[in-house]
């Protein structure tokens, strides 16, 4: 794995500067320790805390990730099913996959977080009103700041699974409707709060974390955004009794980019993060996020972006890196994609689930569904996917070659 390695650096023949402490916000820049411009450049590591339907192609039956544990559920019971969920949390990131990142000339990921490996939804709550905190979750990041301490690179913390879920898109925070929302129960927003607080107690003294991204990509019909601010404000209140290191990102509604209500800021160490999908790359597409930043004289902070071409990608990490906007790419990690740096394989036992999931199959034996399903998961390891090294050589080597 050391020639690995050494092979990567090779490909990119990159310099790389540490990270230097806590960074901050600025005016329109995001600093480190010494007062210098510091751009981010990331990776998102979606799918890993968080499943999403359309990275393991099952959008058509299961978008959401109860919906999809539901069907493995069904086919291989509860026992297994839990070590199945251990195995993908175990190999979807591991050191190997943030030494790699480091190689490939990234400082920086972004962590997708599900609360619910951090505390209990309410319904499952004793005591109404009590917060009762898991370990797995909180292990997990501290291995993986771990990681990027070691490779001197920072992470930040995004809640992109809120409890009762934070937008109608159910895909991307496991909402369920047949609960309440966030939005629709104050006890969530309660839980939230009391989350961001935990994190910031356990992480307020370490500089690896760069801030805390505090929802990721609400979007539901919040007139005004008065209540978006205000659970923003809330968080931000408690993370600030015990914690003023760390940045504060905020995003707006409708998947991050409608920041109306969120203006101005009401704290001096925020940034704003909106998100760029499949739009045109030239500077009329974000003057509309530069005027924000002049306007306010925050810094901005491009926290996904991804999901097209390598020829997209180098140009739009150019024109972000143009205008001093950092930023964090979605996703590392997919199930047979050609979009993502690592593409992890789907064996035939997968698909054949797939295929019975979708009705077009016979429902496999429970022997043969684990079997399948942990195969699965041990494709997920760096070690087993499919390196596509062009995707990264676009998105670092690329944009800094002069033409």
């Amino acid at each position: 794995m050391k020639y690995f390695h050494t092979v990567l650096f090779m490909i990119f023949g990159l310099s790389f500067t540490n990270a230097q402490g806590f960074l901050r916000a600025e005016g329109k820049d995001i600093v480190n320790e010494n007062g210098e411009p510091y751009l981010l450049r990331g990776m998102g590591l979606g799918g890993w805390m968080v499943q999403e339907g359309y990275m393991l192609q099952t959008t058509d039956f299961a978008s959401a990730q109860h919906e999809i544990k539901d069907k493995i559920l069904e086919v291989i019971g509860e026992e297994a099913t839990e070590e199945f969920y251990d195995l993908w949390l175990t190999n979807h990131c591991r050191k190997i996959d943030i030494d790699s990142l480091k190689a490939w000339g990234f400082n920086s990921v972004r962590l997708p977080m599900h609360y619910n490996l951090y505390t209990l939804p309410i319904e499952e709550e004793t005591v109404t009103g009590q917060n009762t905190w898991l370990g797995k979750g909180f292990a997990l990041t501290d291995s993986l700041i771990s990681w990027c301490k070691a490779n001197d690179m920072y992470v930040i913390l995004d809640l992109h699974a809120a409890p009762g879920g934070q937008g109608y898109d159910s895909g991307i925070s496991d909402y369920d409707p047949d609960k309440p929302s966030l939005w629709e129960l104050k006890a969530n927003r309660d839980k939230t709060v009391a989350l961001w607080k935990r994190l910031a107690e356990r992480y307020k003294d370490e500089p690896t974390v760069a801030g805390y991204d505090l929802l990721n990509e609400p979007n539901w019909d919040l007139p005004g955004g008065t209540l978006l601010r205000a659970i923003y404000e809330e968080i931000t209140d408690s993370i600030r009794t015990i914690d003023n290191n760390h940045i504060i990102f905020i995003e707006g509604n409708w998947f991050a980019n409608d920041f109306t209500g969120l203006t101005p800021p009401w704290d001096n160490n925020l940034v704003y993060s909106p998100h760029k999908y499949w739009s045109i790359n030239d500077q009329g597409s974000i003057q509309w996020v530069l005027n924000l930043r002049n306007t306010h004289n925050v810094p901005l902070y491009l926290g996904e972006s991804g999901e097209n071409s390598n020829v997209w990608f180098t140009d739009a990490i150019k024109l972000f890196e143009d205008n001093n906007i950092g930023w964090a790419w979605w996703p590392l990690k997919k199930i047979e994609s050609i979009s993502c740096p690592l593409s992890a394989n789907m064996n035939f036992g997968y698909r054949a689930l797939l295929n019975y999931w979708k009705g077009n199959g016979v429902k496999p034996t429970e022997v043969n569904a684990k079997s399948w399903l942990f195969q699965f998961a041990d494709n997920l390891k760096l070690e087993n996917c499919n390196f596509q090294k062009d995707v990264p050589d676009a998105m670092i080597r690329q944009v800094r070659t002069e033409e």
